[in-house]
């Protein structure tokens, strides 16, 4: 496509733009289970209209922007406030889990440098579950990453005592997950924050799902352990609003226990021959929308509408957990919140995922083990009877053609 010498009239590019749009995932009907969050329409018109309201101003500015400032600042302290974070806490507004994680591990490297540690090629340890993220920051950063198998016994957990043996004195960083993204487990934090504490090694907490989530349930009455900075060892977390804070995208939070620690991920350059620049995270230029339409969400739903939200979300995934049980499928450990694996012992997960992508259905699948996957949101209430009825069809359809399949290969043997 090449610019228009002329501009065209913005009713004819609207109408483009909504046709394009149709072979899109149809998430507003709740048939997508992965990307987006969707909390229902009115919290959608709320995302639009706080967002559009600060579209245009710049938290790259805090002097100009004053009102950017302090609705980040509002937002860090409710985090830190449903996160147990203590006395001197603080954080930052990020683009998504992505930036989230790669401030942690600058932060934690910087740290460790500036305490005479990691003289050599510094790692960071953490399971074969946690987000690809880590690898990503790793890699701009020239940091070695060492994951390491999950626990063997059927739990998907992580592998605490094995991440303690992989540790030496330029390890950086050990990693557990709340939940993790392919399983929905939640690593046993307090048993790591014992490695760390032993090890003398930064733990962070990668909340990116379950941060605006667990705590939630855990007001519901679901049993959710200890994961965030109610551990002493958790140094950082990081904690994404676009998914179940329910903000528009893209908006996350990385925290930090003290504001000593934090002193290490901001840039302060004055280096060149325009004014000094301080940006507390990677990118320079950072959208009003998202800081606002986070802060607006937040207040808007409060603790009882989080509750409400994340009470369905819970609900609809023990729908789903007895639904595929009743199909034969096996579920990966032990789910609480909104993220669940299932596996068929007979047909293969890829198999069955093609069939329900053919019915309409834009979920996801975990490799290790095969296995179907579902990230829930509330829409999903509505719906999940429907998905579960595909479901069985695109099940009795595998079965179908491995039937025919082996005795086409009884015929020809």
């Amino acid at each position: 496509m090449q610019m228009p010498i002329k501009g065209r009239d913005w009713a004819e590019i609207k109408s483009e733009m909504m046709a394009r749009g149709d072979g899109d995932a149809k998430w507003r009907d709740g048939k997508t289970a992965v990307y987006v969050f969707n909390a229902g329409e009115e919290i959608a018109a709320i995302q639009k209209q706080a967002y559009t309201a600060y579209m245009s101003e710049n938290g790259l500015g805090p002097l100009a922007f004053p009102s950017l400032a302090q609705m980040e600042k509002d937002v860090i302290s409710m985090a830190l406030g449903l996160l147990h974070g203590p006395e001197g806490a603080t954080g930052a507004m990020t683009s998504g889990g992505t930036d989230s994680i790669t401030m942690a591990i600058k932060t934690a490297r910087d740290y460790a440098r500036a305490d005479g540690r990691a003289t050599g090629r510094a790692n960071i340890v953490i399971p074969q579950s946690a987000h690809l993220a880590f690898d990503k920051a790793c890699h701009l950063m020239d940091i070695n990453v060492r994951r390491i198998a999950v626990r063997a016994d059927g739990t998907y957990e992580a592998d605490v005592e094995a991440m303690g043996e992989a540790c030496d004195a330029d390890t950086i960083m050990l990693v557990g997950s709340a939940p993790n993204f392919p399983h929905g487990i939640i690593d046993p934090i307090e048993v790591l924050g014992e490695v760390a504490m032993r090890k003398r090694v930064w733990l962070h907490v990668d909340a990116c799902v379950g941060g605006y989530f667990a705590p939630f349930a855990r007001m519901n009455g679901v049993p959710v352990p200890a994961f965030d900075f109610e551990v002493p060892a958790v140094l950082s977390m990081s904690a994404d609003l676009h998914k179940y804070g329910y903000a528009a995208k893209g908006a996350s939070t990385v925290l930090f226990r003290s504001e000593e620690l934090y002193a290490h991920m901001p840039f302060d350059l004055a280096c060149w021959a325009g004014a000094p620049m301080k940006t507390p995270t990677l990118a320079g230029t950072r959208p009003g929308g998202a800081i606002s339409a986070a802060w607006a969400v937040m207040n808007v739903l409060g603790v009882d509408g989080y509750k409400r939200l994340q009470g369905q979300v819970c609900e609809t995934r023990e729908r789903v957990e007895e639904g595929v049980k009743r199909l034969g499928f096996k579920i990966l450990g032990n789910p609480m919140l909104g993220l669940i694996a299932f596996a068929h012992p007979e047909h293969h997960a890829f198999a069955i995922y093609g069939e329900i992508y053919r019915r309409g259905w834009f979920t996801s699948v975990t490799k290790e083990p095969p296995s179907l996957h579902l990230m829930l949101s509330p829409k999903h209430t509505d719906v999940i009877d429907n998905y579960l009825g595909d479901l069985e069809v695109s099940v009795a359809t595998v079965a179908a053609q491995a039937g025919a399949a082996k005795k086409a290969d009884v015929r020809y043997s």
